[in-house]
């Protein structure tokens, strides 16, 4: 380790590589499958377990979990080593899943879901941690396209394998399931990863973690619960506004009084890792308020079942792969990185807009189809984001950094869901009001989120085509909210500057005139003077 903190990258052969990789892509499967195996479990869940009214929670407790744990798991693999970490990572989530799986009771199940989610939340940063130790970034694009291949294996299989587990064993398989796959990713990470490990002799931030935890929490709580367990403007939804926004204040101002901070003060100096994570706050939040909300049109307007919804949304995955893999090839042979944000913000922009042609007679074929621009879209933006944060930092803050992106991302998905689900409601209820009688209109508005589309088939036809139309004007919100999420970002991605990527890849160039030898091709990896001092 070098007196400015940056350890040397070992020399790796493409095979140590390839089976690190791939111990890295389970244990981020893991993650990224079990809410969606859950997800399908879970009215079997009610029905043995019981404890309806406390459902939710099933799914948030793992949720807060994961968004709090996600930084601290970062800053301790920088602390005490990335391998070491994600493999306790690993334990803790096979713990968490096990416990699930023999739960007696509601509460015990949320308990242990918790514990499932404080293990998810290093699964995801240390494996893209891990990466920045193993490749560099002018190789890194095409192994991030790899593990994003996974996402839409998990988004089809993930549904599907929980039905199918639920229906030929038991709910609990949901959960057991984990286990084999997490003990192979152990086994090949023990002894297929080698890392050279620098640990760094300081105290673990015990209040900045604090601080960060009742911040999430709060702030995540407000965006699930506002205007749908509770009025916006209830006490509870208030107070925990503020006692999430106090910490979040606090936790900024601690964080330049410690040695070794969650999420270093010094990294934001950088114009490039502040514009990555600007950006990872907006995709996050249009991706996970289009990924929500239309699967609900699907079924209530279209009557897809909900698996058969998922599945109409693989153009939207597909799409997203496809940029992920080709960005990231295009990265590692020319080292320009620069304008794929900024095509993806405009892509971005232009699929959203595209949802406007989502009509309540819109085929299902054409419907699905048109999620695939902002599938692209999301795919340039969402790779990049991770590549220019790790290339903006030294190796040492390389788990801060990325459990940065993933936070921002978390918190953009939750506050991007609240605020594009009360348009959602605003123009449904709108289009109740419109065609409906007042009383009727209320009435479904106040409990629409609550009529399945099988009770939907039940209902009066004139209650019926307004209900549909009042759910496709809503999606019509979400698809203008997320325009103008798509604009942010695209606007962002414009102050991104384009810094040489570290590591190995085609001779470089020479200079071109006005940039010296060390600007055209950097050696070391650490953060280029160029972009420290922006």
């Amino acid at each position: 380790m070098t007196e400015h903190g940056t350890a040397e990258r070992p020399a790796l052969s493409t095979r140590q590589i390839y089976i690190a990789i791939f111990g890295l892509m389970l244990g981020m499967f893991l993650a990224m499958l079990d809410n969606l195996i859950v997800g399908t479990a879970l009215p079997t869940i009610v029905g043995d377990l019981g404890g309806l009214e406390h459902l939710s929670w099933v799914v948030t407790a793992y949720t807060l979990a994961t968004a709090a744990a996600t930084p601290i798991w970062g800053k301790l693999g920088d602390l005490y080593g990335r391998k070491g970490m994600f493999m306790t990572s690993i334990v803790v989530f096979l713990a968490g899943s096990m416990l699930s799986g023999l739960s007696q009771n509601m509460g015990e199940l949320i308990g242990f879901r918790a514990l499932q989610g404080l293990g998810a939340g290093g699964l995801m940063v240390g494996a893209m941690s891990i990466i920045g130790d193993l490749v560099p970034p002018r190789e890194r694009g095409r192994f991030q396209g790899l593990i994003g291949a996974m996402m839409p294996v998990a988004f089809v299989g993930g549904p599907l394998l929980g039905g199918f587990l639920t229906d030929h064993l038991s709910w609990r398989w949901a959960f057991y399931v984990n286990v084999p796959i997490g003990a192979v990713a152990l086994l090949v990470i023990a002894f297929g990863m080698r890392l050279h490990t620098v640990r760094i002799k300081a105290r673990i931030d015990y209040v900045g973690a604090t601080l960060l935890t009742i911040g999430i929490v709060c702030v995540t709580l407000v965006a699930s619960w506002g205007g749908s367990q509770y009025p916006w403007g209830s006490a509870r939804i208030i107070a925990l506004g503020v006692v999430g926004v106090v910490a979040l204040v606090v936790f900024v101002f601690a964080e330049t009084k410690v040695p070794e901070p969650i999420l270093p003060p010094r990294l934001f100096r950088s114009r490039n890792f502040t514009a990555a994570q600007i950006l990872s706050f907006m995709v996050g939040a249009a991706m996970f308020g289009a990924v929500n909300y239309l699967p609900l049109y699907m079924q209530t307007v279209q009557g897809a079942s909900p698996t058969t919804s998922g599945l109409l949304l693989l153009p939207l995955m597909f799409g997203m792969l496809a940029m992920m893999l080709i960005s990231g090839q295009l990265i590692t042979r020319t080292g320009r990185y620069r304008h794929y944000p900024i095509i993806g913000g405009a892509v971005l922009t232009g699929g959203m807009l595209l949802l406007l042609m989502l009509k309540v007679d819109t085929s299902t074929l054409t419907s699905s189809f048109l999620t695939m621009g902002v599938g692209l879209g999301m795919g340039l933006i969402m790779q990049n984001t991770m590549l220019v944060t790790q290339n903006s930092v030294e190796l040492r803050d390389m788990g801060s950094a990325s459990g940065s992106v993933t936070l921002f991302r978390t918190i953009g998905g939750s506050l991007g869901v609240a605020l594009l689900g009360s348009i959602y409601n605003n123009r449904f209820e709108d289009e109740l009001v419109r065609k409906l009688p007042p009383d009727v209109a209320h009435k479904l508005a106040s409990g629409g989120q609550h009529v399945t589309p099988e009770m939907l088939k039940k209902l009066p036809e004139t209650v019926r085509n307004a209900f549909e139309a009042g759910v496709t004007s809503g999606v019509h919100g979400i698809a203008i909210g997320g325009t103008v999420l798509a604009a942010i970002a695209f606007v962002v991605a414009w102050f991104i500057k384009e810094v040489p990527l570290r590591g190995s890849g085609p001779a470089a160039k020479p200079p071109a005139k006005g940039e010296t030898a060390t600007d055209a091709a950097p050696a070391a990896d650490t953060v280029p003077a160029a972009e420290s001092a922006s």
